[in-house]
């Protein structure tokens, strides 16, 4: 994993609470300045967690001054009960730290429909404030994460004017992920300054080509956030149009970028990295509805598994996706640049050797050409293997 890079004005802290496993970092607080624009997107999955709804209340009448993060309990479906414990961490790490329960931020990740532990989050509170320091987004990373196999964090530094800007994120995921945001979790901070407005679509524009466009298994979580912070501390004003804006927005997109594909890389069980890129459709959203349909087929991820290049699976994948006068023989199908379908038929002198050679690579490309338009669309995903059966199965033991 890259170096991470602290961000002026952040402090992270983590303690061992035992909320699932004893020794095991689980709770993670996140210190930020004064003064700090904040803008998140969330699940967009009907039966939101509580945290998710407490944070985005605090959110819309305060500036954040701390985060705080646990996993191994989602305190999702948890009813009243789940929104009072959500709202008493606030209120119990704002007395301790002295800013108002509306200053702070919850989030929760892990086992959905159990009730949020509070007396060990409580508990955990002072170790992890006592170790606050700005070089601990690996040990937040590490914090944060529940079926992941590895911790998730990326910065990235350029030059904007003549001062520096850092970009760095850290986030968890591994399965249950399909965000729709608008049991994944994003944190990522700038020191830039940048009005809110601009910050926000900065946010949604990365967010739109990197965890919005990524798929394990289909499911989406009841507690996906990505929260930006910018704490302003390097001096350099980004306005919201320009150069420097198109740099520093390609920087968080960047950041966003490299963490979803950490996720992917680290999918359940995953053994293949697969790209779907679908070109010649209407527009983007056409583009995308064939994408996903290809990468929800449980029967493409397991012959990507086996490493079987079964083009009649890809072929029934994207005549069901649903699109209206879809024309078989205006269709094409590549394997990376092997194309296996052309004009309606297998194309000529493909044989099966030459896609099983391509599908015993780690990383694969599927290229659907529709031939009806000028949009294209690009997400991620995995193969479906048996591990993720045995991971999902044990999650609860």
């Amino acid at each position: 994993m890259e170096q991470s890079f602290a961000i002026s004005g952040i402090r992270l802290g983590t303690a061992c609470a035992g909320i699932k496993h004893p020794n095991h970092p689980d709770l993670v607080v996140i210190e930020v300045s004064s003064g700090t624009l904040a803008t998140a997107v969330f699940t967009s999955n009907a039966f939101c967690a509580a945290p998710v709804v407490v944070a985005r209340m605090h959110l819309a009448v305060a500036k954040p001054r701390y985060l705080i993060i646990n996993t191994g309990n989602a305190n999702s479906g948890t009813g009243q009960q789940g929104l009072e414990d959500a709202e008493a961490i606030c209120q119990v790490l704002a007395d301790r730290v002295c800013c108002l329960p509306e200053e702070i931020l919850p989030f929760s990740t892990g086992v959905i429909g159990e009730p949020l532990p509070l007396v060990r989050l409580v508990n955990g509170l002072p170790s992890a404030l006592s170790n606050l320091r700005s070089e601990g987004w690996y040990d937040a990373a590490l914090g944060i994460m529940t079926t992941d196999t590895r911790p998730k964090c990326v910065s990235k530094r350029a030059t904007l004017g003549s001062r520096e800007v850092t970009v760095t994120g850290i986030a968890k995921g591994a399965g249950m992920i399909r965000p729709d945001m608008a049991t994944l979790l994003a944190f990522v901070a700038t020191d830039a300054i940048i009005e809110e407005s601009a910050l926000h679509q900065v946010l949604v524009d990365a967010v739109s080509d990197s965890f919005n466009a990524i798929t394990v298994d289909g499911d989406t979580s009841t507690n996906d956030a990505c929260i930006l912070l910018a704490t302003g501390q390097a001096g350099v004003t980004v306005h919201a149009v320009g150069a420097e804006y198109r740099l520093f927005a390609s920087m968080v997109r960047d950041v966003c970028i490299d963490l979803a594909r950490e996720i992917i890389l680290d999918g359940e069980g995953a053994t293949k990295f697969i790209t779907v890129q679908v070109e010649g459709g209407m527009n983007i959203a056409e583009c995308r509805q064939v994408a996903y349909t290809i990468a929800h087929s449980p029967l493409i991820k397991t012959a990507f598994f086996a490493s079987d290049p079964n083009l009649g699976r890809i072929l029934a994948a994207v005549g069901r996706s649903g699109l209206a006068d879809l024309k078989m023989d205006y269709t094409s199908i590549y394997l990376d640049n092997l194309c296996i379908f052309f004009n309606g038929s297998r194309s000529p002198g493909y044989t099966e050797e030459q896609g099983q050679r391509i599908m015993q690579q780690s990383e694969i490309m599927i290229r659907v050409e529709l031939g009806r338009g000028e949009s294209k669309a690009r997400i991620w995903t995995t193969d479906l293997s048996i591990d993720y059966v045995r991971i999902n199965a044990e999650y609860r033991t």
